[in-house]
Formats: structure tokens, C-alpha cells, sequence
């Protein structure tokens, strides 16, 4: 098939080669020094995401935030400059449910197709082309395109209409900061009582606190390995988004709001471009003890 592919960032870039390889026609914008090799492997690199929209049946998006999926969209030499009936818009980002139910119908007005599918299994799922999408459109339109996702992800599903993919994204991002903060905490109290904190991690994760995050994340708080897979900030972005419809749902979430200020203090501290695991680095300054030192 012929696929626009905008965002080649961490998650973007091995998104965008699964594609490649498995012999679609690519077309590429914003093309930089690290996303390069896409054009070395087939990939078409276009001036203006416009030129992208015109030479695609799909154009798929994976860009940070709301204002960047508006931008991409609508502004000078966006994507809706560029379409014509019949084709299909599919955001990967995770951005505002709100906004995307927006953004659907002034695409819809285009005679165009558009689907939420935002992603979750960060870097590692999606080198691996394991994420798992959760995605919001009309069956017809999840059936046309669902070989596309297939190239990307492993368990994805058709959650509801549009916004519920990104509904499901907020949710997951709720459980995945509030996780965090579980086990940041448990491993921050076995090291200040004078356990281990690695085999205090391995006794658990025969138990029923195992978790992706203890296993990964964990060992992270451990090794003191905070490189990102993904970023505070843009888990900060992603509960802004959870809070917020929050509060138009006159609903509380009090244990969100507080990942949140954890969050916060991280980025106050300079650490925003961490590792979403390096929440702990907030909980240890509190402490003034670290789960273990620095090498």
C-alpha cells in the first residue's frame, strides 16, 4: 500500500522501518539525520506533510503531543491540504480524546476516513513490532486497515468509536504512572529498612505484585539506568490529558493527580528528559535515600 508516515522519533523511526520491510510504498516527512536510514531502506522522504497526504492511501501520524497532531493536520501544508476522498487518516499518537473527536469530524468532512490508534510498549515493543493498539473507528474502517497495524503491533483492538482508542490510552497511562509509583515506593522502603532491593524485587515477582513494571522498570530503579524508552514529560503530557477530561467528567482521581506532582517534581529537578522509571528520583529526594547508588 502507499503510507504517509509522520513522527519518526524513537517510537516513529522502527514503526515506519516495520512498514518498509514489509514491502509498502512509504512516504516520509520530517526526515532527520537518525531517521535517514529509512531512506536507505526504501523509504521516500517528502518536503511538507501535504506532499505526504498526496501521495498516500494511509497517512499515519505518531507525533508528541495535541498541538503537534493539529499542526500536522491542518496547518500550512498539512495533511488535510493534501487529501481526497476516500483516503485514511490513522493518529498513533497519544493525544486529547476530546481533540481527536474534533479533529475526525473536520477530516470526515474531507470524505475521509480517520481512526485513533495510539500505542502501548514503548521502545522495546516497538522495535520488536509488539505494541499493543488500541483503537477507535467504525469496524470498516478497523477491517481495511487492520494488516497495517498488524506490521506494528500484536494485540490491537477495536475499543469503540473514535476517541475510545484514545480513551483506553489514558486509562493505560493511568495504571502505568500509578504502577510506577507502587513500586518506587516498595523498593525505596525495603533499601531504607536494609533489604536488598534486587532480591526483594525477585521475591516479588513470584507473587501477586509481579508486573511488567516491577520486572522492567525495577531493575531500572536498581541498575540506575534511566535512558529513555519514554520520557516524563510526555508521560506528564499524558496524565495532563487524563486529569483534564477528568475534570469535565466531574470525576477524581486523586492517586493520578498525585504520579502527577511526582512527575512535576522530576521535571522542577531537571529530569523531565528521563525515564519515565525515574519517578522514583522524586520519592528518594523526599527520602533522602536512594533504592541503590548511582555507578
Amino acid at each position: 500500500m502507499k503510507i504517509g508516515f509522520i513522527g519518526l522519533g524513537v517510537m516513529g523511526l522502527p514503526m515506519a522501518g516495520h512498514l518498509i520491510a514489509a514491502g509498502h510504498e512509504l512516504h516520509l516527512y520530517r526526515v532527520k539525520e537518525k531517521s535517514r536510514s529509512l531512506v536507505e531502506q526504501g523509504g521516500q522522504a517528502a518536503d511538507s506533510a501535504r506532499a505526504v497526504a498526496e501521495a498516500s492511501d494511509i497517512v499515519i501520524l505518531m507525533v508528541p503531543d495535541t498541538p503537534d497532531v493539529d499542526a500536522v493536520l491542518f496547518g500550512e501544508d498539512g495533511v488535510a491540504e493534501g487529501l481526497s476522498a476516500g483516503k485514511t487518516v490513522i493518529d498513533m499518537s497519544s493525544i486529547s480524546p476530546v481533540a481527536t473527536q474534533d479533529f475526525a469530524g473536520r477530516i470526515a468532512e474531507l470524505g475521509c476516513a480517520y481512526l485513533d490508534a495510539p500505542v502501548s510498549g514503548g521502545e522495546a515493543g516497538a522495535k520488536a513490532a509488539s505494541l499493543s493498539i488500541m483503537v477507535g473507528g467504525t469496524q470498516e474502517d478497523f477491517d481495511r486497515v487492520l494488516p497495517v497495524l498488524e506490521t506494528m503491533g500484536k494485540n490491537i483492538t477495536l475499543v469503540g468509536d473514535v476517541g475510545a482508542g484514545q480513551t483506553a490510552k489514558v486509562a493505560n497511562q493511568i495504571i502505568v504512572a500509578l504502577t510506577i509509583g507502587a513500586v518506587s515506593e516498595g523498593l525505596l522502603f525495603a533499601s531504607k529498612a536494609g533489604a536488598d532491593p534486587a532480591k526483594v524485587r525477585s521475591a516479588l515477582m513470584g507473587g501477586l505484585a509481579s508486573s511488567k513494571i516491577l520486572e522492567m522498570h525495577g531493575q531500572r530503579m536498581i541498575d540506575r539506568t534511566f535512558e529513555p524508552g519514554f520520557r516524563i514529560s510526555l508521560h506528564q503530557k499524558d496524565i495532563n490529558n487524563a486529569l483534564s477530561a477528568a475534570r469535565s467528567l466531574k470525576l477524581s482521581l486523586p492517586s493520578t493527580a498525585l504520579c502527577q506532582e511526582l512527575f512535576n517534581a522530576c521535571a522542577a529537578q531537571g529530569d523531565g528528559e528521563l525515564d519515565h522509571s525515574g519517578l522514583v528520583k522524586a520519592l528518594e529526594t523526599m527520602a533522602a535515600h536512594k533504592v541503590a547508588e548511582d555507578s
